[in-house]
């Protein structure tokens, strides 16, 4: 069955009335004309303006501030002072080199002091991050500090594997491979057996 060229997929998404500059789609006629295509021809004529709609959401985290689904801290806690691990959190970002994707997943974990957030708020500082251009080490630092910074435990840990298409699609075109990054801190880091608990639970 072929596409509905009337209402190609996603563009009934959040994006899809979103008004886009004249000069925006020029330039990335420009981008289909360089790489040898015909922007003019009918499959590409409204494509410039999907293309731009696309990225302002692959690159929604730039007006996100992460840290604000940190400030609702929970208290209640019963006690519990022991570790929370989020695992296998999919991602999708973009490398600032090559602007190709990064698909992956990652483990957060940190070891509560006196408060502790809603699980879901983890995947969203993470997911607020990745959706900017970035490279993969950059994006787990980010993570950690930004869960270090707002919640004030004793220790964060965070473990990001990921694939990238700039190595997988162009260049040494090698699939499969991926890329593991991590970043402790407080007793992740300064104490070995919690390292080794939280990197076990991990799967690491």
């Amino acid at each position: 069955m072929g596409c509905d060229h009337e209402h190609p997929a996603g563009d009934e998404g959040p994006m899809a009335k979103l008004p886009v500059p004249q000069d925006v789609q020029d330039a990335i006629r420009t981008l289909i004309r360089w790489s040898g295509d015909d922007p003019e021809r009918e499959g590409l004529i409204d494509t410039p303006a999907r293309v731009a709609r696309a990225w302002r959401e692959y690159c929604q985290g730039y007006a996100a501030d992460p840290a604000a689904h940190l400030h609702r801290q929970f208290e209640e806690v019963g006690g519990y002072d022991e570790l929370v691990l989020l695992k296998d959190i999919p991602f999708q970002s973009h490398c600032e080199h090559h602007m190709a994707p990064i698909t992956g997943k990652a483990a957060i974990a940190y070891m509560p002091r006196d408060k502790v957030v809603g699980i879901s708020k983890l995947a969203r500082v993470l997911h607020g991050f990745a959706q900017r251009l970035q490279i993969q080490e950059r994006l787990t630092a980010e993570v950690a500090q930004c869960i270090w910074d707002n919640l004030n435990p004793h220790g964060v840990a965070v473990v990001i594997e990921a694939q990238h298409g700039c190595m997988t699609g162009r260049g040494v075109k090698t699939p499969g491979v991926g890329m593991v990054t991590s970043r402790l801190l407080g007793c992740f880091l300064n104490d070995q057996s919690s390292r080794k608990e939280v990197l076990s639970l991990m799967g690491y």
